[in-house]
């Protein structure tokens, strides 16, 4: 059995802190009281008794953080290959940028002519975004991919506001990016299916039937959840076009054509970026994240304020903007994910930056190949940054998509995206990012084809796995439906 980078060994436990605390331990010490204690019943009554907090040591709290540490992966512990998601190598030289103190200590409610320097950072990402896609204006204020998904479609209905026009459907297609369906329907429009063809990608022919003057138009995923380049977009957004309505880009993939592709000329009216996957910002967990919203000229005015305008000597935040659709939240946007993405692309410049979505693109079909024998491929055709497989092959020993997913635990792997997207069932997707080498990859490679011959030879074994890790499978089920929210 080829091993991974995980090994068996020692898995430390560790309790909650209350459990560990014992009175008297103290982790330093106080400075002398100078001022009067409390007294009096009202004061008692002001102040209550307090947080029971644990009597811990110094030692205490370090080992426990420490050990609770080795409990995490994340993308500096191996390879995270999370399709869709994009779990690429943050540079450390962009944490540092946006750790600098003028910057990580700027206030939000800091006049404009005390806020240049942050005010010009944004300013330039803006014109750097607009640049990459081939847009004409950008918003750095949407807080993640959803909300720019959200912000585009209050942009949509501001627009045809505008027109007099009242629209109440979407299409979306079934490679969608997942969260589109909900973005829609949350600005009131009824999300309308488009289902993809039998190559994977959507036929103009069917878009042209589902297109009428109700719709507003249509949200892309390009590339799409499979991977798969959209070849016929310029043909599907004439025929949104041609029948009034507007064509909305999810840019969650972008990290497969940067520099490369134009969407502005693939006919696309606004998209949205993934700040925290393209363009180097740690992300899973909740955040941070950013996605910027990039519009063609028309749609600028609704755009949400306040917008950043450069005057002759200065910058400032404009707020009168009469068709804006408002404020997205109170301030301006998730600044320290900005400063990263803004050092990331000064630091690349734009041949790295086209270069590392060539890489991308590269890695994914290496993996592709390479596990074809064993893997059954959803669609055989060359993909973009990342590639899809299903457990058909595997289906005959009764070992599904989940056990493969657990048994690569034990080889240190994080599991693959599975059961995503829904078009393919038992779905494995595979986005490796231009960050691993091809060692790394071929062992990751070799690992995975180990897993499926055990598949075929020793089935219970997969179905019982993981064996090493800090937990064994839990019962996901229950979890869903019965979620502890206490603590």
């Amino acid at each position: 059995m080829m091993p991974g980078p995980g090994r068996s060994g020692l898995i430390l436990e560790e309790p909650l802190l209350w459990e560990k605390g014992k009175e008297g331990r103290t982790a330093f010490s106080m400075p002398e009281q100078d001022v009067p204690e409390c007294s009096g019943e009202v004061d008692r009554e002001l102040l209550g008794n307090g947080p029971d907090f644990p009597d811990l040591s110094e030692m205490d709290i370090v080992r426990h953080y420490t050990r609770l540490s080795t409990w995490n992966f994340g993308i500096d512990t191996g390879m995270y290959p999370l399709g869709s998601c994009t779990m690429k190598y943050n540079p450390k030289i962009n944490e540092k940028m946006a750790a600098t103190p003028g910057i990580a200590a700027s206030h939000p409610l800091l006049a404009d002519e005390l806020s240049q320097g942050a005010l010009q950072v944004m300013f330039e990402l803006q014109t750097f975004l607009a640049t990459l896609t081939g847009m004409d204006a950008v918003s750095l204020q949407p807080a993640a991919g959803a909300q720019g998904e959200m912000a585009g479609m209050l942009v949509f209905a501001s627009y045809f506001r505008k027109k007099g026009e009242k629209r109440n459907k979407i299409l979306i297609p079934d490679t969608a990016h997942g969260t589109n369906p909900a973005s829609a329907a949350l600005c009131g429009f009824k999300p309308v299916q488009v289902k993809s063809g039998a190559d994977g990608i959507l036929d103009p022919k069917i878009v042209a039937e589902l297109m009428d003057e109700e719709t507003v138009g249509i949200m892309l995923t390009n590339p799409n959840t499979l991977g798969l380049f959209e070849e016929s977009i310029r043909e599907i957004t004439a025929i949104v076009h041609g029948k009034g309505g507007l064509v909305y880009g999810d840019g969650a993939n972008m990290n497969a054509v940067m520099g490369l592709v134009d969407f502005k000329r693939c006919g696309i009216d606004i998209m949205h970026l993934n700040l925290h996957k393209t363009f180097s910002t740690p992300h899973g967990g909740g955040g941070p994240g950013a996605g910027p919203v990039c519009v063609v000229e028309e749609l600028e005015p609704f755009l949400p304020v306040p917008r950043i305008v450069k005057g002759r000597d200065s910058y400032h935040l404009e707020v009168d903007c009469p068709d804006s659709i408002g404020r997205l939240h109170a301030f301006f946007g998730n600044f320290g994910v900005l400063v990263r993405a803004y050092s990331y692309i000064l630091s690349m410049g734009a041949e790295n930056l086209k270069k590392a979505s060539q890489l991308a693109v590269l890695n994914a079909n290496y993996v592709r190949e390479s596990l074809r024998d064993v893997l059954h491929l959803a669609y055989d055709k060359p993909c973009m940054h990342e590639c899809v497989f299903s457990d058909k092959k595997q289906q005959e020993h009764k070992i599904s998509t989940l056990d493969m997913a657990k048994r690569l635990i034990d080889h240190g792997y994080h599991p693959p995206t599975i059961y995503f997207p829904l078009v393919v069932p038992g779905a494995i997707m595979i986005e490796p990012t231009e960050t691993e080498n091809k060692d790394d990859l071929d062992q990751f490679i070799t690992v995975f084809k180990d897993v499926a011959r055990e598949a075929r030879e020793d089935g219970e074994r997969l179905r019982q796995s993981p064996m090493h890790s800090k937990v064994r499978r839990l019962d996901e089920t229950l979890a869903a439906r019965s979620p502890c929210l206490t603590g």
